[in-house]
């Protein structure tokens, strides 16, 4: 929802600057001296009722996006991971490698780790109950 609403934001803001552009500025009597007048594009009632009443909404519609997007960027969601704690890494340290490989050879596989203790009921021998 958050990117969706700031996709939206992105085009209002490219909408509001283009429409702001588009409406002539109280010395556009002068540019039309020099380039023509381009009002007759909008009618005969000019581009002043059509872009001024696009230029308020699209304004409305731009701070109601910022107001939104800068409450739910303070107030964000609590996420599901929150209160997991990351157990810590195990490493298990394999004893140096006596002499070079070839190359291409593959290396040889990882040993598990052996208890520290025989299992009980063994007694350490081998492998007969006691």
């Amino acid at each position: 929802m958050f990117i969706l609403v700031t996709v939206i934001h992105v085009i209002i803001c490219f909408l509001l600057i283009m429409i702001v552009l588009l409406q002539s500025g109280r010395g556009a009597d002068m540019g039309a001296a020099f380039g023509g007048s381009s009002q007759t594009i909008f009618g005969s009632s000019g581009p002043t009722t059509f872009l001024g009443k696009m230029t308020t909404v699209i304004a409305t519609v731009f701070m109601l996006t910022s107001l939104w997007l800068a409450y739910f960027a303070v107030h964000k969601a609590p996420s599901v991971m929150d209160g997991v704690s990351t157990p810590p890494a195990v490493t298990e340290k394999l004893p140096p490698q006596t002499g070079g490989t070839q190359e291409g050879a593959a290396a040889p596989a990882a040993v598990p780790a052996q208890p520290a203790t025989p299992p009980a009921g063994t007694g350490g021998t081998t492998g007969e109950a006691k």
